[in-house]
């Protein structure tokens, strides 16, 4: 049999909303899984009246959501529970991400799906865990950034912290959740049964911290973690440099630091008693800054510079903004951005699929789900009737809405 993509024939009950879940199943739709959305009657996922919005569609939700088929449930009617109940029998992966506590009210917490399904993988997302005392609080990215100290770490020095204007929370724990939900997959066909996953957003962030954890305990306190604006509290040089028209991030460290002095002509650094080391150069830092910015002005361009600094192997990036990125040569041949076609919204760019296989080269084609657009379909297969199914909808248990082919 030839596969669609490694997770061809896997089949996923996804009860997840706005982006940490749902990034989680994107990832699945897009190598292969079969992902049921359950969405919350009568609105469904809240990001559908989100911007970019054309012809009623949300770009947001395109982005988040192609491939997905969709069921739109009154969750706490026992009918929309039975529905689920008869659903999770057939599945291999249930992914949700409400606050804990939530799937239990509704009487579809893990153990009750175990029961009818011992094989079943669980994978609860949320902010703080299923455990802990913050566990019972709702929770976005920013408030997970807040708590594990990555706020902190970003903005000027003695100024206000500030937050990246981007999901970087939420889509790397949706990112670890695929890779612990893949894994226990794996887990399960060499015999080892079905599992509970507990992955939340502030393990997955404070994971990210590389340098300030081992560095601030390490030490003693001695080094203490603080955010330095444009230039890391602790590597010198890595910052960003102010150019002729832009900022660029340089990075020099190791063999790169020589590298640094011969390009822009200061080799008399490199017998430099200040400059002897990693901490002498972070502690004669704008020594290092000046002299760097001073340099840049000396050139013709920032692609000048950018030309030198790459001659020498030096690691260096002009700061793009979100356009500029999106018209990068190379992100377009990768498909990194990526223009999709929505039979609503039209052609979109969107960021691509992370995930490169040799042997599935190609992206899947996909479609967003209008609310409830498979409601009819998945209950049929479930064994209801077209009469069963229109009862559902006059009584509010089911919810949809027209499908619309702007074509």
């Amino acid at each position: 049999m030839t596969r669609q993509h490694v997770l061809d024939g896997i089949k996923v009950l996804d009860f997840t909303h706005v982006l940490a879940g749902p990034s989680c199943t994107r990832l699945m739709v897009e190598t292969g899984a079969q992902v049921i959305k359950v969405e919350a009657a009568p609105g469904g996922d809240m990001v559908r009246g989100m911007p970019a919005l054309k012809n009623g569609r949300s770009g947001y939700y395109i982005q988040q959501n192609r491939g997905k088929k969709s069921i739109c449930l009154n969750l706490r009617d026992p009918r929309g529970r039975e529905i689920i109940l008869k659903l999770v029998a057939d599945v291999d992966v249930v992914v949700e991400n409400f606050t804990p506590g939530v799937m239990k009210r509704l009487g579809i917490d893990y153990e009750t799906l175990r029961a009818i399904n011992p094989n079943l993988i669980m994978c609860s997302i949320s902010a703080f865990g299923q455990t802990g005392e913050l566990s019972n609080l709702p929770g976005f990215d920013y408030i997970a950034q807040a708590y594990t100290g990555v706020i902190d770490m970003i903005g000027e020095e003695h100024g206000s912290p500030y937050f990246a204007g981007l999901g970087i929370g939420d889509v790397s724990t949706g990112a670890h959740a695929y890779g612990a939900i893949t894994a226990s997959l794996f887990h399960r066909e060499r015999g080892g049964g079905g599992q509970h996953l507990d992955i939340t957003l502030i393990d997955c962030l404070f994971h990210c911290h590389e340098i300030n954890v081992q560095a601030y305990d390490g030490s003693n306190g001695a080094i203490v973690p603080h955010r330095a604006g444009a230039h890391h509290f602790a590597v010198t040089p890595l910052g960003m440099f102010k150019g002729k028209d832009k900022y660029l991030v340089i990075v020099a460290i190791g063999n790169q630091w020589e590298n640094l002095l011969k390009a822009i002509g200061h080799e008399e650094f490199s017998s430099d008693p200040r400059f002897v080391d990693n901490a002498g150069r972070t502690e004669h830092k704008q020594v290092l800054i000046d002299a760097i910015e001073g340099w840049l002005q000396t050139t013709e361009s920032d692609e000048d510079a950018i030309r030198i600094l790459q001659e020498y192997h030096v690691p260096v990036a002009p700061v793009l903004s979100v356009p500029e990125a999106m018209a990068l040569p190379h992100l377009i041949e990768r498909q990194t951005v990526r223009t999709v076609s929505d039979r609503a919204f039209g052609d979109i760019k969107i960021p691509g699929v992370p995930l490169r296989f040799s042997e599935f080269p190609e992206f899947l084609e996909l479609q967003a789900s209008f609310l409830g657009e498979h409601n009819n379909e998945i209950l049929e297969q479930l064994g209801y009737t077209a009469g069963d199914i229109q009862i559902l909808l006059d009584e509010g248990v089911l919810a949809d809405e027209p499908v619309v082919n702007a074509s």
